[in-house]
């Protein structure tokens, strides 16, 4: 079986990398980049068409949103990373792999607003603050176990989240022990090994403007 993941480094694609060292197929790694329109390129967009990573090819198939991904790896080659259909933890594993959209949301204002708005004017200060603060509402419900009471696909997408949002808020104590948990996954460890040169998070910390 061939894998092949077009991966941006501090990207959503670290899901799927992270997911890949979990289940331990092999895979082909091609790295991309945000800023030399090799993602606008027509044989990109035909696998991805709103431009973005992850984009995969798996046994003829071609997906490219990051949380359909997990489930489809899960389902097809790591079952034990997936919670079925008809136990008690299902709907805790399905609420889990969803919240990470909730604080993906937050989390890609904040991006555009520190990182990609490069201008000054550009920026509402106002945003900045309130989505920061949303962020730390919503991660209050995070942590300190896994959520399906065992480690899935959920915790991959939920877990990102968490690492990326350490970027901008100070985490409360269930979600820092939730990293520590995923950070001490070795899969986690490899797939930071191959997640590349940064470009979008340059600095430590982007805390919200003063006011």
């Amino acid at each position: 079986m061939v894998i092949r993941l077009w991966h941006v480094a501090q990207s959503r694609s670290f899901r799927v990398l992270w997911a890949l060292e979990e289940i331990g197929a092999p895979y082909e790694l091609i790295a991309c980049s945000f800023f030399d329109r090799s993602l606008r390129a027509p044989a990109h967009l035909a696998r991805s068409p709103a431009g973005r990573v992850p984009a995969i090819e798996i046994e003829g198939q071609t997906l490219s949103e990051s949380g359909a991904i997990l489930l489809y790896l899960a389902e097809r080659l790591a079952p034990d990373l997936r919670i079925a259909e008809t136990a008690p933890e299902r709907a805790a594993f399905l609420q889990g792999l969803h919240y990470a959209e909730t604080l993906g949301a937050h989390l890609a204002n904040l991006t555009q607003h520190h990182i990609v708005l490069r201008a000054a004017e550009m920026r509402s200060e106002t945003v900045m603050r309130l989505e920061a603060r949303r962020l730390e509402n919503a991660l209050a419900a995070v942590g300190p176990d896994w959520v399906a009471g065992r480690f899935s696909v959920a915790d991959i997408a939920l877990g990102y989240a968490v690492w990326l949002a350490q970027r901008f808020v100070q985490l409360p104590e269930g979600a820092r022990g939730y990293l520590a948990q995923c950070a001490a996954r070795p899969a986690f460890t490899r797939a930071q090994a191959r997640d590349g040169v940064p470009e979008l998070y340059l600095r430590e910390f982007y805390p919200p403007p003063e006011g």
